[in-house]
């Protein structure tokens, strides 16, 4: 081939040794003439006639294309071809714009031409590796992982078992409280004053109920249960609790509606509840069992451990859907039974007496007012009744106020009725006699102070038995005067001033006694009275029970026994006894009594047709603790006697406090109430009048 005018062949690619006219090596390339180039060896294949290389079977490319390319990895130079048709050129040689990572040809007039891009890297084969290599190293990594696995399981399942054992225990196991039966209390035939009866409590499983149903639960239930529905919302909307309480002692036919409801996660167990067949009867002495299911108020409270028994214990196995699993986990400790209580009370008297002194309450405005009746043979009380009371069935709509029992929890000042006291010390260690004379003026006075009788009089000749049956303040100042003050505590103390009475109620208070040393100058007058000193209606109602039984103290006694869970009655163990005064005197005091409700005693309102009553009345004023004196505090209205007077069966004590409308004093406010229950237990008892004559008892000495 023949070069164009002026333009030499075109060189061969640069290699590693030189470059091309652009290059920067410093190689020339080589000569127009040389044949020893790869141009000149292209052109003599072609002109010798030499065949075609045949192309690439797989790629379709000139198998030649190698050998273009230089020694040391050199770009091919494309093979030249001429211009025109024929193969005439004009003058110059065309060539082929070189392959794709190939270096283009040098401008026409000189080095001004673009740089060529670099050389590409030559294609590196790849070659696969051994396969059971890659196997081993797949093995080796699956087994270090199952490793760990199996390590965790021995964890979990040998060294860590129990504790995980015993945490998936816990979250289902549930306890159960399984409450024991409490004892009834009844009265001393057998009648229920109190008793236990099936009942529901209703449940709530939180971790079950979705939030999105707990105000529809709230809503529903909470009117049934007469619930707070906030209490319930509180209750219910604790997710990681499987157990809360909602209400406890639910009737079954409220239980029912409950359940019919059906909402998830609320369920009933069966339980007990307290129930007070007589509604407000007795409710002063019973008492009552609050929601808790402990007793709160009365016997229920002083008695409660004895009452309650022993609850027992349940533990289930729950599922997630709050369900019992049958087969599951279940240890169970039974309950024990508590044991009943058999009072002495009588029902149908307990009764009548709870309605006489509520009437009588209401009629004179008293604050309070109370009654009891009891045998002073036994020390037994028959009737035990208090006003205002309640209803231990719906005792949280009664003040607290009513809770207690003022027999034994109110503690005032006798006034009249403590003359007895005072009257047995004189006689027994004064000398005094019924029939001893006593000048009685109005008033008296002693040291700084005055003292007078309630009614205004003249100067009067009383007997010791007129003194009484008058009670005269002034008339007992003297006859007190007989003996000290230290004989008269003495006295005081025998018959049980002082000192609780022990019948079991809770919070019984021992009234005041100081002893002598701690009296003023004065304190022993008002002492003889029934003031300065202070006693509960029960400790009172022993002094009476003491006279009429012949001067025999028998300790108040409110339980009879107990009942077991077959029914098995135990007696309780008797009462003490004591011999305070001597049965002569207890005789003639009885005697003198009996005049007190003769047409010149204070207290005719207490007789009863057919039957000799003896008995005081008794009218204290109350301290006024706004000033802590006598004025403007009221007074103490009380009556304490029994019949018949010459064979006493029964006693009875009457009580009211701050009488406002009518009279105050205790021949008018608790005399009547007195005749009413003692007519009544009389009856009740079946006690026959005697039949004999009361004696004559002589009021004012003649000269």
């Amino acid at each position: 081939m023949t070069a164009g005018p002026g333009r030499g062949t075109a060189g061969p690619p640069p290699g590693r040794g030189g470059r091309g006219p652009q290059g920067r090596g410093r190689g020339s390339a080589p000569g127009r003439d040389d044949k020893s180039g790869p141009g000149a060896a292209r052109a003599s294949g072609r002109q010798t006639g030499n065949p075609p290389r045949s192309p690439n079977p797989r790629t379709g490319k000139d198998r030649g294309s190698a050998a273009r390319r230089t020694a040391r990895g050199g770009t091919a130079v494309p093979p030249p071809r001429k211009a025109g048709a024929g193969g005439s050129g004009t003058g110059r040689t065309a060539t082929r714009p070189p392959e794709r990572g190939g270096t283009r040809p040098a401008r026409p007039g000189g080095s001004g031409g673009r740089r060529p891009p670099p050389p590409r890297r030559p294609r590196v084969p790849f070659r696969r590796r051994d396969p059971i290599k890659r196997l081993n190293v797949g093995l080796l990594v699956l087994a270090f992982v199952l490793s760990l696995f199996a390590g965790r399981l021995v964890q979990l399942q040998t060294i860590e078992s129990g504790k995980y054992t015993e945490l998936a225990m816990k979250q289902r196991l549930q306890e159960i409280t399984l409450p024991a039966v409490r004892g009834d209390i009844t009265d001393a035939d057998g009648n229920p004053l109190a008793m236990t009866v099936e009942a529901r409590a209703i449940f709530a499983d939180p971790f079950v109920i979705k939030p999105e149903k707990r105000a529809e639960i709230v809503n529903a239930i909470s009117p049934i249960l007469g619930l707070r529905p906030d209490a319930v919302l509180k209750s219910i909307s604790k997710p990681r609790s499987r157990f809360e309480y909602l209400a406890h002692g639910v009737p079954p036919d409220k239980a029912r509606l409950v359940t019919a409801l059906k909402f998830l996660g609320i369920g009933t167990l069966p339980e007990y509840r307290r129930d007070y067949p007589n509604d407000s009867l007795a409710a002063d002495v019973v008492g009552f069992v609050n929601r808790a299911g402990d007793g709160a108020a009365g016997l229920e409270s002083a008695m409660n451990k004895q009452l309650a028994g022993r609850n027992g214990a349940q533990k289930v196995e729950i599922s997630p859907d709050g369900q019992h699993i049958p087969m599951g986990e279940d240890q169970k400790r039974p309950s024990v039974p508590g044991r009943g209580l058999r009072l002495t009370l009588l029902r149908d008297l307990q009764f009548t007496a709870q309605r006489a002194i509520e009437a009588q309450v209401k009629a004179s405005q008293a604050r309070n007012g109370s009654v009891i009746v009891m045998d002073p043979r036994t020390g037994q009380i028959l009737a035990m009744a208090s006003s205002p009371g309640f209803d231990p069935n719906n005792y949280l709509r009664s003040p607290k106020s009513t809770w207690g029992n003022p027999i034994v929890q109110e503690a005032f000042e006798p006034g009249s009725t403590n003359k007895v006291i005072t009257a047995a010390a004189a006689m027994e260690r004064g000398g005094v006699r019924p029939d001893s004379v006593f000048e009685v003026p109005y008033s008296i006075k002693r040291l700084d102070r005055t003292f007078h009788d309630s009614h205004h009089h003249p100067t009067q000749r009383l007997t010791f038995a007129g003194v009484l049956a008058t009670s005269s303040n002034v008339g007992t100042i003297k006859a007190s005067e007989t003996v000290s003050p230290d004989v008269l505590y003495q006295y005081l103390r025998a018959f049980g001033f002082g000192e609780r009475t022990g019948i079991g109620l809770p919070a019984e208070t021992a009234g005041q006694l100081s002893p002598p040393a701690r009296w003023s100058g004065t304190d022993r007058y008002p002492i003889s009275f029934g003031q300065t000193v202070s006693v509960n209606a029960l400790q009172m109602a022993s002094v009476y029970s003491t006279i009429a039984n012949g001067g025999v103290r028998v300790a108040p006694q409110l339980i009879a026994g107990t009942i077991g869970e077959d029914k098995s009655f135990t007696a309780a163990p008797p009462p003490g006894q004591k011999r305070v005064i001597s049965a002569e005197t207890a005789r003639q005091i009885r005697d003198m009594l009996e005049g007190v409700t003769s047409d010149e005693g204070t207290a005719v309102k207490a007789k009863i047709e057919g039957y000799r009553v003896a008995g005081k009345t008794g009218t204290a004023e109350i301290v006024n603790p706004a000033c802590g004196c006598y004025g403007g505090g009221g007074f103490t209205a009380s009556f304490a006697g029994f019949a018949p007077a010459d064979d006493p069966q029964l006693v009875v004590q009457v009580v009211l406090q701050a009488p406002k409308r009518g009279s105050h004093y205790g021949g008018d406010v608790a005399a009547p109430v007195f005749k009413d229950v003692m007519t009544a237990a009389l009856k009740t008892r079946k006690v026959p009048p005697t039949g004999s004559k009361a004696p004559t008892i002589k009021i004012h000495a003649r000269d």
